[in-house]
């Protein structure tokens, strides 16, 4: 665990998804499956999470219909963009555990940023399911309308530019390893969360 301490930040920085809103992407694989008459697995077996598209399209360089048709072509899956967006969209399922307890206890303390490799879609769909959450965050720092993911340096030094904070004093919460890797290497302090403790207990070795 990141060493944390009462005083030793300015703002708090949190990825969205496994963070603060659950995912599920079977949701999505279940939904595609059903219109297309096949089984998940043969989805599964096909998808490519990182792909160049999956990331042109979180850096809001291809659109949602490019982003689907590249889904076509290589779940080999003819079913509509619409049908494509309504399995897309499934994946949020409800909001992790104590988050909704945490983020307001921790407002009232110092900001909140919130910083997601994210997508148009699910930028329109959880900007609205989610509002009353989401409302604690000072700024939503969104990969589709920065035009910059992380782990990458450029992206992490935006952010920090942005939130005017030195890095050293943002405590950075993210699920994947290689995204506190890189918030590490700009000289944030993050915390690899793994399960939904961690957040609670990060925050309180800050005292909040």
């Amino acid at each position: 665990m990141t060493s944390l301490s009462p005083g030793s930040a300015d703002a708090l920085l949190f990825d969205l998804g496994r963070v603060v809103l659950d995912i599920d992407f079977s949701k999505a694989i279940a939904c595609w499956a059903g219109h297309a008459g096949c089984k998940p697995e043969a989805i599964v077996a096909r998808y490519v999470r990182d792909s160049e598209a999956y990331r042109l399209h979180e850096v809001g360089k291809i659109s949602d219909e490019d982003y689907f048709a590249s889904l076509r072509a290589s779940l080999g899956i003819g079913i509509s963009d619409a049908q494509f967006l309504e399995g897309w969209n499934a994946i949020f399922a409800g909001e992790m555990p104590d988050i909704a307890e945490l983020l307001p206890r921790a407002a009232k303390r110092m900001p909140l940023y919130a910083f997601s490799n994210t997508n148009r879609p699910h930028v329109d769909h959880f900007s609205k399911e989610y509002a009353g959450l989401l409302g604690h965050f000072r700024e939503l720092y969104l990969s589709s309308s920065i035009g910059l993911r992380k782990p990458d340096a450029a992206a992490f030094d935006h952010v920090v530019a942005a939130i005017g904070v030195p890095a050293r004093r943002i405590v950075f919460f993210d699920d994947l390893a290689e995204n506190v890797e890189g918030a590490r290497a700009r000289g944030l302090t993050a915390v690899h969360v793994t399960s939904p403790r961690d957040v609670g207990d990060a925050l309180k070795a800050l005292g909040i």
